[in-house]
């Protein structure tokens, strides 16, 4: 039985934590998609953009792997919500309050993007050349050579990488209780002040943090082998 006061109802904080599980949930799938997209654009302007594409992706992912997660965060959050209101201001526009869930997944997702760009511009590089040239020998353009060739080819290889960042962008978020937002740890440590208990409330959401991280695990797990079917392992 769990203590009374991880219950559900007007006795326990269970609500409450239900609410900022559900809320992390939400941003890592928002911020994880998002840099997914960028990542996408990055890995695609490192290799087959002009120079100033490279020289701005260089730029990006160096900055993004080489700066702390947190101060990023705390960089991109702060100054981003200042940029806004000053470019509003220069069209006579006051000041506007941006939402936070918002903000933290524009924050996380560019954070995101600089990883997955790597992951995926190698994934990209593993696939076998010869086949790209066939493609392009049989009049395949460029998009359609990307989704039958090199996007069934590269998945096995970058799904390892992306899955691993998507573990990261889920204790990422607990970062985010920094700027005051209401993920799970943000929620915890509000019940744990108030009720004095930290060592139960923060033992509790390493538990919840750790389900979602197996649960992760085992279903990218599934759908790694899937798209191993039919490849020699070398295990």
């Amino acid at each position: 039985m769990l203590p009374e006061i991880l219950s559900f109802g007007d006795k326990g904080f269970g609500d409450e934590l239900l609410r900022g599980t559900i809320y992390t949930l939400l941003i890592a799938v928002s911020a994880y998609a998002l840099g997914l997209v960028l990542g996408l654009l990055g890995a695609a302007g490192k290799l087959y953009g002009g120079a100033i594409a490279r020289t701005v992706g260089a730029i990006y992912t160096t900055v993004g792997r080489s700066v702390p997660e947190l101060v990023l965060i705390l960089l991109l959050y702060f100054a981003g919500t200042r940029g806004i209101n000053s470019l509003l201001g220069v069209f006579g526009i006051g000041p506007v309050e941006v939402n936070a869930t918002l903000a933290a997944i524009v924050v996380l997702g560019i954070v995101q993007g600089a990883y997955h760009t790597e992951v995926i511009r190698a994934a990209i590089q593993a696939v076998p050349q010869g086949q790209i040239e066939a493609g392009r020998a049989f009049g395949m353009s460029n998009v359609l050579i990307f989704r039958r060739i090199i996007g069934p080819a590269m998945l096995p290889n970058a799904i390892p990488g992306l899955s691993n960042l998507w573990l990261i962008v889920i204790k990422d978020t607990a970062i985010l209780a920094v700027v005051g937002n209401v993920e799970l740890l943000s929620t915890t440590a509000s019940a744990a002040a108030f009720t004095k208990q930290y060592l139960l409330f923060y033992l509790t959401v390493a538990v919840i943090y750790l389900v979602i991280t197996e649960v992760s695990s085992y279903l990218l797990g599934l759908l790694e082998r899937r798209f191993r079917r039919g490849q020699t392992s070398l295990a």
